[in-house]
């Protein structure tokens, strides 16, 4: 007999941004599993653990479990690898032990789990060792790309054109494609527009969205480059942690 592990997305963490598809599926949970990366994070950690009250059954089970640190040193993607498989084997030892069959285990996941997020790979890692019998269920959310677009109240791609997503790791080591005039970039913390920027290119900038503090800067990056680094490294020190993504378009519209 199977268990199930859902994997909410939540949004920014604001209840209204929840459907009703992660309410009902929160409802359902016998356990949650919440991913403890210590105190700089734990704003994030009681963000979820607020969510699993208002909309968990009165049984529900909450474990913390304190997220392995991935190496600093290494190549990339093994470092990465490496992680994942940390936590898939944390994950399993669970499922394994806490969770009988027909029952369901949920991790809610910040935005949507499609986007730059390891929490489908890891579940489809733990399917694959066959340790635990596991069905996996993903409830989309309201992703920081959906945030962006509707706090800057912009289409993310002009007429006819492309929307391309990459990373900030990406955009530093290979530029934009050829024939990409504009990309949404996650995971950014070394502002790399900076560094690419032309004199025309514009950004859309935003980070904390949806929540108390988040922040909208738009404008020529050699206008408001600086400004956006700035904002963007108080925000780190004041909270421990930031999350931030922007719209970088390398020929401003007139």
């Amino acid at each position: 007999m199977m268990v199930t592990l859902s994997l909410i997305g939540i949004g920014s963490g604001d209840p209204r941004q929840l459907t009703q598809q992660a309410i009902d599926a929160i409802g359902e949970l016998d356990i949650a599993l919440v991913l403890d990366k210590g105190s700089d994070s734990s704003e994030l950690r009681l963000l979820r653990e607020e969510l699993l009250r208002r909309f968990g059954r009165s049984s529900l089970r909450v474990v913390r479990l304190p997220d392995p640190p991935r190496a600093a040193s290494g190549e990339y993607l093994a470092r990465v690898a490496a992680w994942h498989e940390q936590r898939a084997e944390r994950w399993e030892e669970v499922l394994r032990e806490q969770l009988s069959p027909q029952q369901t285990a949920g991790i809610l996941v910040w935005g949507d789990p499609a986007f730059y997020d390891s929490t489908i790979r890891i579940a489809q890692t733990i399917q694959q060792r066959g340790v635990v019998p596991l069905e996996v269920k993903v409830i989309p959310g309201i992703s920081s790309i959906q945030l962006l677009a509707a706090g800057h109240q912009i289409a993310l791609n002009q007429l006819n054109g492309t929307i391309h997503i990459t990373t900030g790791r990406r955009l530093r080591d290979e530029g934009l494609p050829e024939g990409v005039d504009e990309a949404v970039v996650m995971l950014d913390g070394q502002c790399s527009f900076l560094q690419l920027a032309t004199p025309d290119s514009e950004i859309f900038w935003g980070a904390c969205l949806g929540s108390a503090d988040e922040q909208l800067i738009h404008g020529r990056v050699a206008e408001v480059g600086e400004r956006i680094r700035e904002v963007r490294d108080k925000l780190r020190e004041r909270k421990g942690w930031v999350m931030d993504i922007y719209l970088l378009r390398q020929k401003a519209q007139s």
